[in-house]
């Protein structure tokens, strides 16, 4: 699969070359201010640290470009994250999230706590105490640092996982450059290398939740109603698509746009205009008409997946604000002229200095690997150990 040549320009180059159309200015001229006007103002309840702007950009393909930054607090302004876990086996379902198994969405309730070893037929899940209901839940910095991750600490198996976005450093910002227009790419790339992308609100859309990763060290790591939860290196961030997600309305009868893809695509709500879902999606979620270029259509919400792949050379995503993106090196293996800062490294990632250092394994470390190992990114981990 591969983006033609001539598609160069997505939904947002649409909107831009109708304004040139009529007559405003020349292409050279308005091109990318167009976009970043248009980017700015669907990003416009955003929880933004600085004003989106345009900067050079290096692609995970290697092609140099122009890309849409925009620095924002992992959190959003539209609604309050939570709740996750319920407190006891007796809570109702407003005193928890969800859960999204094989496509299908379930209330956290007391209840579905209390019967997830016929759940998932096995008996040694026990997520509460069984003289009082009360249900064990990662409730301190410390619990959620143990077990927010793929490779939980023994002591905070059998679970419910859940982060506040109160334990996230509140200086903590997260930057994004996504290219202004989308750049072929060779083949799709999975979206664990550099998440889905970002909603309009301003929050991370990020890959698949490593549900195998959680089950089975017998914890439960729920989702709030909206699709998102916290983890201490990227903050509150999204793994489904919900009706909690800010829409921009396109000029297109096609439906609402709800976030930017990492590759510069806009992704579209699920259902079109008239309320049918698409039944022409490729691997990745998306499409092209004979209207409109290609552009995503999330997934549906108990899917874990937003997005199924990138279709696109995707940019980066940092955390220290106007950093410069070079996504070329993110799926590469390397090495340090010294030492990296590990116990820095693992502060800002969330994890134990020794966690860090055992997902990395032997020099050269293999980043993508590691990342995996560690639930992120490869770029926030690159960034963290200053490659």
């Amino acid at each position: 699969m591969r983006v033609q040549k001539d598609m160069k320009i997505s939904l947002i180059g649409s909107l831009v070359l109708t304004a040139v159309s009529c007559g405003f200015a020349s292409a050279s001229e308005i091109e990318e201010q167009s976009a970043l006007k248009q980017l700015s103002a669907y990003f416009a309840k955003a929880n933004m640290v600085a004003n989106p702007s345009i900067v050079d950009c290096t692609l995970s393909g290697g092609n140099k470009t122009k890309c849409f930054q925009i620095t924002v607090k992992p959190e959003p302004m539209t609604h309050t994250p939570g709740p996750w876990c319920p407190e006891n086996i007796s809570s109702s379902a407003d005193s928890g999230g969800i859960w999204l198994e094989e496509g299908k969405v379930y209330d956290v309730n007391g209840a579905f706590i209390e019967n997830l070893s016929t759940f998932y037929s096995d008996e040694k899940w026990r997520l509460f105490d069984s003289e009082t209901g009360a249900v064990r839940i990662t409730d301190t910095y410390e619990k959620c640092a143990g077990a927010a991750k793929p490779n939980v600490e023994p002591e905070y198996q059998q679970h419910c996982v859940e982060c506040q976005p109160s334990f996230v450093e509140q200086s903590k910002t997260i930057t994004y450059t996504i290219p202004l227009f989308p750049t072929e790419a060779d083949q799709p790339s999975n979206t664990r290398e550099s998440g889905s992308g970002i909603a309009f609100d301003g929050v991370r859309l990020d890959a698949s939740a490593p549900v195998s990763d959680i089950l089975s060290n017998y914890t439960l790591a729920p989702f709030d109603d909206c699709g998102g939860h916290v983890n201490l290196a990227v903050g509150y961030h999204y793994h489904a698509a919900t009706d909690c997600l800010q829409k921009a309305a396109t000029s297109f009868d096609h439906g609402e746009a709800v976030g930017l893809a990492m590759d510069g695509h806009l992704i579209l709500a699920r259902q079109l205009s008239d309320g049918s879902t698409p039944t022409d999606l490729d691997q990745c979620g998306g499409h092209q008409t004979e209207q409109l270029p290609y552009h995503y259509h999330a997934g549906e919400q108990g899917s874990n997946a937003i997005l199924g792949c990138l279709v696109a050379e995707y940019g980066c995503v940092s955390t220290e604000p106007g950093a410069e993106c070079d996504s070329s090196k993110s799926s590469k293996k390397g090495s340090r002229r010294g030492p990296p800062d590990f116990a820095t490294a693992a502060k800002r990632l969330g994890v134990r200095e020794d966690e860090l250092k055992k997902a990395l394994g032997t020099p050269p470390p293999d980043f993508k690997e590691a990342a995996s190992r560690l639930g992120i990114t490869v770029e926030l981990l690159q960034q963290a150990l200053g490659n």
